[in-house]
């Protein structure tokens, strides 16, 4: 399967298994505009694939108030981006509601929120935003790098029964790989992609893909480099990290949200406070990503800068 039919797969069996769980959006009952819920309207009907207004704070607002009613709806915001028109309906209510109201109502929702440069589409639509949700306590943020991972993990986030920042990338959605609908997904676990002896590098999102790139190439050198696939933001698997940058020494994390701030900088904290490793940080340049092709190639992170990084170790 492709990124998007993994998820729409898994959207597919929890919305037969469980009448609760209900999609609402902008497009969705034509598929959705990268085909992640495609045919789910012809298959369960416009009451449970719902068309929304454009109007986001509308959108997520019903979803909350749908999940307190007993619901478990998926939220279609298109692009990280655009649910910056919701956010005081994601911190203020989703997040908050199971503590103010001491877990007499839970917030079920999964919020599909695609991150990374979508190539050509500018500063308002390529943006990588997963700190400000981890920062967020109540929040559960997940950001899947495979076909495999999106079928998994987007079926373990509708059964989580919290609000789930699931954060899918924008082009990835026809990077196909084979996918086991078998397989469980685990919130909060990270997946070693390849063992080493030398570094450890941490992603997750489409970056993973980079950074296995760069491994390859730094084996032709002679580093042996670890890659994990954190998969999950919030919570992060810091023993699987922990275990790795212990054996290696050093470690390297690397995202392709902005450095300042980043996601990273937290993993980052916490392997040095914990660890006497070297520690180092690849993220993107804190400047709006361009609209012409080589002020966005500027935003981009790469497998060579990956690779200077790595070699900067030695």
């Amino acid at each position: 399967m492709n990124y998007a039919q993994a998820a729409c797969a898994a959207l597919a069996r929890a919305m037969a298994a469980d009448a609760r769980v209900v999609a609402l959006g902008e497009d969705v009952g034509r598929g959705g505009i990268f085909g992640q819920y495609r045919g789910l309207q012809q298959r369960f009907g416009a009451a449970r694939v719902i068309d929304t207004p454009i109007s986001e704070a509308t959108i997520m607002g019903a979803a909350v108030g749908m999940a307190l009613a007993g619901l478990k709806p998926v939220v279609e915001m298109r692009v990280v981006d655009f649910a910056l028109c919701a956010m005081d309906e994601i911190v203020n209510q989703a997040a908050k509601a199971r503590y103010m109201f001491g877990g007499q109502g839970r917030v079920a929702l999964v919020a599909r929120m695609p991150i990374g440069i979508w190539s050509g589409s500018a500063a308002q639509h390529s943006q990588s935003l997963e700190a400000w949700f981890a920062h967020t306590p109540g929040l559960v943020v997940v950001a899947p790098a495979t076909p495999a991972d999106n079928h998994a993990l987007l079926a373990a986030s509708i059964a989580c029964g919290d609000p789930v920042i699931y954060m899918e990338h924008k082009e990835l959605w026809g990077v196909e790989g084979e996918v086991d609908e078998r397989e469980p997904g685990a919130i909060g676990k990270a997946k070693v992609l390849r063992e080493g002896s030398d570094v450890t590098v941490v992603s997750w999102s489409r970056t993973v893909h980079a950074a296995l790139e760069a491994a390859q190439q730094a084996a032709s050198r002679g580093i042996s480099v670890e890659l994990i696939d954190l998969r999950t933001i919030w919570p992060w698997d810091r023993e699987t990290v922990l275990t790795s940058a212990s054996k290696t020494g050093r470690l390297l994390v690397v995202h392709e949200a902005v450095r300042p701030a980043g996601f990273g900088a937290e993993i980052a904290a916490e392997v040095a406070e914990r660890l006497a490793v070297r520690v180092k940080r690849v993220g993107g340049p804190r400047i709006p990503v361009g609209y012409s092709r080589p002020l966005e190639e500027q935003a981009r992170i790469t497998a060579g800068n990956i690779l200077a990084a790595l070699d900067g170790f030695n």
